[in-house]
């Protein structure tokens, strides 16, 4: 059950939740299931962190699991890894993923060193869960995409959820890992409704999901611009230009297959993702499918990524330096001999 539509041809008994919900519904089943299972950062137990996700968690877990730490990011990621390596499987709650750079070494050169410098003696379950996302007019520090950076790293799992679905799914698989994993919520989406299986699932990491079928175009997109994606996809269907729109859903491991063959069903690809588009995703995709699927191509694989400045805080500018689903509509119009 990789996908929802998947679980909804089973006819699993469904509820509608917010991807918020979904998230800490994910956590306190991981937290009854498992008593090494346990959260800790920035405001996470009393505040329930300032996007209100892990509300109410600590009254059922207590502040021994639940756990608020001082602002030392370096300081509270150490001790999840020094916890996971001695039987706990910790979430540490990184409160915007701006702040992934003062966790870089624990992450990098710890985390996911690890099992490898050991020989395979120790490893490392731990879960750093964190957000990405301009567009909310929190500026330069608090709005970037950084999740390119744990991809590129050896040893790390990277998860981008888009829907309730998949962010329950998901994050499940990910506490439930025994290697690191990196896992990334845009901020965008947490008031984002879906429908959620009532049982218990989970869902495989390196398994994209195709959330619109088509055949003239390949839109394939990382977290909120999943959602962009089918906006320009409604916008030219209207032109009868039928796209298709695949969610990676993990960066790492990576399915590089789904993105592949649906390019050569397809003949033109466009990339999109909201990190910086310069060394970013974007080329990494696109560089799999120009190579997968070159002589299936009609047209470049194009792709579409956060612009090279910092986030500004003007409302009317940080807006410009994201695509959305009119520059991706233009874009794919340009590449089907529409504009």
């Amino acid at each position: 059950m990789s996908t929802l539509k998947e679980a909804i041809a089973q006819g699993k008994p469904m509820r509608e939740l917010t991807m918020a919900q979904a998230v800490r519904e994910a956590l306190a089943e991981e937290m009854r299931r498992d008593p090494t299972v346990f959260v800790m950062g920035e405001d996470v137990a009393e505040a329930g962190t300032p996007f209100k996700v892990l509300l109410g968690l600590v009254d059922e877990f207590g502040t021994s699991r639940v756990i608020d730490t001082p602002i030392s990011e370096p300081g509270f990621a150490a001790i999840g890894v020094g916890a996971a390596m001695t039987g706990m499987r910790p979430v540490i709650d990184i409160m915007f993923g701006d702040f992934l750079t003062l966790t870089m070494d624990q992450m990098v050169n710890q985390a996911a060193k690890a099992r490898y410098m050991s020989g395979g003696k120790f490893s490392v379950p731990i879960v750093f869960r964190t957000t990405m996302g301009a567009t909310r007019r929190s500026a330069a520090q608090h709005s970037q995409s950084l999740h390119v950076w744990p991809s590129h790293v050896p040893g790390l799992k990277v998860v981008m959820p888009c829907t309730p679905y998949d962010a329950k799914g998901l994050l499940k698989t990910a506490i439930r890992d025994n290697n690191p994993v990196v896992y990334f919520e845009d901020k965008m989406n947490f008031t984002t409704k879906g429908m959620v299986p009532d049982e218990e699932y989970t869902i495989p990491f390196g398994v994209a999901d195709i959330k619109r079928a088509g055949t003239d175009i390949t839109l394939v997109a990382t977290s909120s611009m999943v959602y962009v994606a089918l906006g320009a996809a409604d916008k030219l269907k209207e032109l009868g230009i039928s796209a298709e729109v695949i969610d990676p859903r993990t960066t790492f491991p990576l399915d590089k297959q789904t993105m592949i063959d649906s390019a050569k069903k397809t003949s033109r690809a466009i990339v999109i993702d909201e990190g910086y588009e310069r060394y970013g995703v974007t080329a990494e995709l696109a560089s799999i499918i120009a190579d997968g699927a070159f002589y299936y191509l009609d047209a470049p694989v194009k792709r579409m990524g956060a612009m090279d400045v910092p986030i500004p805080f003007s409302p009317a500018l940080e807006d410009l330096t994201v695509p959305t689903a009119e520059t991706v509509f233009q874009m794919a119009k340009m590449l089907c001999g529409r504009a």
